[in-house]
């Protein structure tokens, strides 16, 4: 049993930030590679950014320069911190793990409900 609970999302106006939480909870033994996918209406899910359980990170070229990803491994918890944000960022965004389960050793790949980010004036 495991859970990626998200929170963060809102309405912001253009050049705004918001930052994204999303914290993981159940049998956890450890997580590897997190990130954040985001979805807009009659779009495909795409990657926003991923980032290692050593810290390497990747990221979207939409977003380069305007977002960072960052974890805290001790709260189980990645973020997204998102500046300068725009309309066309205006999605739903959902966070991933990939969780490997205590005792079994097993690696999921685990989705967060998605959280709504409006970018609107």
């Amino acid at each position: 049993q495991v859970q990626l609970v998200e929170s963060g999302g809102g309405l912001v106006q253009p050049g705004g930030s918001l930052r994204l939480s999303c914290a993981a909870s159940g049998s956890i033994f450890s997580i590897n590679t997190m990130g954040w996918y985001r979805q807009a209406p009659g779009k495909e899910r795409e990657l926003v950014a991923t980032i290692t359980s050593g810290g390497s990170t990747n990221y979207a070229d939409s977003v380069k320069g305007r977002f960072t990803i960052s974890r805290d491994n001790a709260k189980n918890t990645v973020y997204l911190q998102m500046n300068s944000l725009k309309p066309e960022d205006t999605a739903v965004y959902y966070c991933n793990a990939a969780v490997i389960f205590r005792y079994s050793g097993v690696s999921y790949n685990h989705w967060g409900q998605g959280t709504q980010v409006t970018v609107s004036s």
